[in-house]
């Protein structure tokens, strides 16, 4: 394994000052504001639209931003890119390779842009199933799959110290996405930094320690991912006896929208009101009930519901 990159005191990966970028009349991300620390693997989330690819492209030095700044490993992306691009690893979320390439020649023309030796590059095939035979096709042959799987070789063959990822795991196998996993725990075991940019709510639960939500291009919230989820709803199941398994009213419980399969009815309820919720519940013919906590998902909904709240991110918690 390599040497750990990143150390206590290390000046931050990743800096965002105010961050904008407009494509005309057309707001792409609107004074962003956001700190990564050196060695976290952060996670990007937002829909479709979000500004999410905007922001990446301009911490690549792909884009210039309209006003504001971005500092990424204490250089700027787009005046530094020379001295940036052998530290950087980069996986656009559209991949487009010369597609008379082969595989081989691909990854070796992406090497030279990089300006860095590629240390990782056959073990990196090798976990992620690219065979020999396969790295001698041209890229036009290969699939969906094949391509994302060419899109990460490139992305980490020369160990960079950080990496930018967007929509990575799209198109692999599940057990190609096991190998992602590991290769993201190792990258933070051995203190490589990585911001995950994804739609993939269960994808960045798993990967990330802290997450960044955006959304119209502007930062919602900066949270611990733990932390996100225990602070939104739980989700209630409760089974009501003697019914005919049409909805039925759970009194004062309506005002969480249950959603009805059968006689079982889920909820969504802030933690403040678990307790008040459930003694309203249990005034019913309850022939079954659950409390559990809720996932990512649950939580970056919750906070799309209640318009969330603009703020900085201050560092890693």
């Amino acid at each position: 394994m390599p040497e750990r990159a990143g150390r206590t005191g290390d000046k931050p990966a990743i800096e965002l000052s105010r961050l904008t970028k407009r494509y005309g009349s057309v707001l792409g991300v609107d004074s962003l504001s956001l700190t990564v620390a050196a060695g976290e693997v952060f996670g990007f989330l937002g829909p479709n639209g979000a500004g999410k690819t905007t922001t990446l492209r301009c911490l690549a030095g792909l884009l210039r931003p309209t006003a504001g700044h971005a500092r990424v490993l204490g250089l700027d992306p787009v005046l530094d890119h020379p001295r940036l691009a052998p530290e950087l690893g980069y996986l656009p979320g559209e991949l487009r390779f010369y597609p008379e390439l082969t595989g081989e020649e691909t990854l070796e023309l992406l090497a030279a842009l990089q300006g860095a030796p590629s240390p990782r590059r056959r073990e990196l095939c090798a976990r992620l199933d690219l065979s020999d035979r396969d790295l001698r096709r041209p890229v036009l042959g290969y699939s969906r799959g094949m391509k994302q799987k060419l899109g990460l070789v490139q992305a980490l063959q020369h160990d960079p110290r950080l990496v930018v990822l967007d929509e990575p795991t799209e198109g692999l196998d599940p057990l190609v996405q096991e190998t992602f996993y590991e290769l993201m725990a190792e990258a933070a075991a051995t203190g490589r930094t990585v911001l995950l940019s994804s739609h993939v709510l269960p994808e960045v639960q798993r990967a990330c320690g802290r997450v960044a939500i955006i959304r119209e291009g502007r930062l919602v919230t900066v949270e611990r991912v733990a932390a996100l989820r225990e602070a939104r709803a739980r989700r209630i199941r409760v089974t009501l006896a003697g019914g005919d398994g049409a909805p039925r009213s759970l009194g004062a419980a309506d005002r969480w929208n249950p959603r009805w399969q059968g006689d079982r009815a889920e909820l969504l309820v802030p933690p403040s009101d678990i307790t008040a919720t459930l003694r309203e519940l249990l005034t019913l013919p309850v022939a079954d009930i659950t409390v559990e906590e809720a996932g990512l998902d649950e939580a970056f909904l919750d906070l799309y519901r209640d318009g969330g709240h603009d703020r900085t991110a201050e560092g890693p918690s």
